[in-house]
């Protein structure tokens, strides 16, 4: 009998945990100004983080100088990876065109007529799968400075979450006790994402890319207090939670 010979790799699609920029103008004085205001105020959170450059939301004839725009991140201590842009819409720039989740989506759906693919039931953790239909995470212990916490789904937090920990979720993020942690909900774009906390003392709060630091001071009504943060347009909002 034959022993059978290890397998010495896998190759599967994989997701990378990025902050993604999307440019909204392409006057880059204008735009390093805007991004020197957000990144300047907590350095720290974004040192080392990798990035992706979205060119999706550019207005139409605009272009954008793709590669200052990487070397000013990289001087600030960011890592760009790649960029995201419409078919035929990509500048020249020697960062990577990358596909994003929604082509992704659209090149695996299977044609009309075409068989559907046989399911493939082994799970190696490289792919999160889509939020609707992650599981959810529960920590039944505190998050303590360093430790990060990810999920596609969502995540539940039944302790403290202290500063310099970080909790980022595809869908909702509940903590019930302090959050003065970082937390990133709808980490994939869902913009109907939620954080929910018993008492909201956080470093920095994100839903869907949309961000707010500790240096933005919270409003009176929720600042360590119960609270929920959710996307409103491009704003985030807070709102007090009724615990009784």
């Amino acid at each position: 009998m034959t022993a059978r010979k290890p397998t010495l790799f896998d190759l599967r699609a994989g997701a990378i945990e990025a902050l993604q920029l999307s440019p909204r103008s392409a006057d880059l004085d204008a735009l390093r100004e805007a991004l020197d205001q957000h990144l300047g105020a907590s350095p720290e959170f974004f040192r080392d983080e990798a990035l992706v450059i979205d060119l999706r939301r550019l207005p139409e004839g605009q272009r954008l100088d793709v590669d200052a725009l990487a070397d000013w991140l990289t001087e600030r201590g960011l890592r760009p990876l790649g960029l995201l842009a419409e078919a035929g819409a990509a500048p020249s720039t020697r960062l990577p065109l990358l596909h994003g989740q929604e082509r992704r989506a659209a090149e695996a759906a299977p044609q009309p007529g075409a068989a559907a693919p046989a399911a493939d039931t082994e799970q190696h953790g490289s792919a999160p799968p889509a939020a609707s239909g992650a599981s959810t995470v529960l920590v039944d212990r505190p998050l303590r400075s360093g430790q990060r916490v990810y999920s596609a789904g969502d995540v539940i937090v039944l302790d403290a979450v202290s500063h310099g920990a970080e909790i980022i979720a595809g869908g909702n993020i509940h903590v019930y006790a302090a959050l003065r942690g970082r937390a990133l909900a709808g980490a994939h774009g869902d913009a109907s994402a939620r954080i929910f906390c018993s008492c909201l003392e956080p470093e920095l709060v994100a839903i869907a890319g949309v961000y707010r630091t500790a240096e933005q001071p919270l409003p009176p009504q929720v600042a360590g207090k119960s609270a929920q943060v959710l996307l409103d347009g491009e704003t985030l909002r807070f709102e007090p939670l009724r615990t009784r």
